[in-house]
């Protein structure tokens, strides 16, 4: 239940948006950008995500960055876009060690 404080802080609440960066079941990558990573990953494996994504489930989580403007978060997703494969692998195998075991919690 959400306090009469919270109710009050809430409209005032910084918005986070995410870029991400998914490998699909076919070894492809798919970079996006969402406000929660838990719903847009459950929304990829449903089959519910991008048009992309539906025919090689399941995808997994390699990466991604926070940002607090959706501006940010769109500018980088464009910028991950254009990298090619090697440089998405890299940036991948660039992320904490821990990364792996905190995705089974997304």
């Amino acid at each position: 239940m959400i306090t009469e404080t919270e109710q009050k802080t809430e409209p005032f609440k910084q918005q986070t948006y995410y870029t991400y960066m998914v490998e699909c079941a076919d070894g492809t990558f798919y970079c996006g950008y969402t406000t929660c990573l838990e719903k847009r990953m459950k929304a990829h494996n449903a089959g519910k995500g991008a048009k992309y994504t539906r025919s090689r489930r399941p995808v997994k989580l390699v990466y991604f960055e926070q940002f607090s403007t959706k501006h940010d978060a769109m500018s980088r997703e464009w910028h991950m876009k254009r990298l090619n494969r090697m440089q998405k692998e890299q940036l991948a195998e660039s992320f904490p060690d821990g990364f792996q075991e905190k995705e089974d919690e997304i």
